[in-house]
């Protein structure tokens, strides 16, 4: 399933997305799921992610990036 967000939070780890049309959900973007020629999203940035996990009791859902053009691609 492909979701899409706004980035609301950047850490070491990876980026927290608020998802569109589910208000309770806070999607995950691990580093470790980023392909390794693109950079974290900023804060306020949309972007789209593929659903490759979640844990139902806290509505975390973990997310791969699906970096679409190359400015989503861009090195840091």
């Amino acid at each position: 399933m492909l979701v899409t967000g706004e980035v609301i939070g950047r850490q070491r780890f990876g980026v927290v997305v608020r998802i569109e049309g589910v208000p309770d959900a806070v999607g995950l973007v691990e580093v470790t799921t980023v392909p390794r020629e693109a950079s974290l999203p900023s804060i306020g940035d949309t972007i789209a992610g593929k659903v490759i996990g979640h844990v139902e009791h806290n509505h975390q859902v973990h997310l791969r990036w699906q970096a679409s053009s190359p400015e989503d691609r861009r090195q840091p």
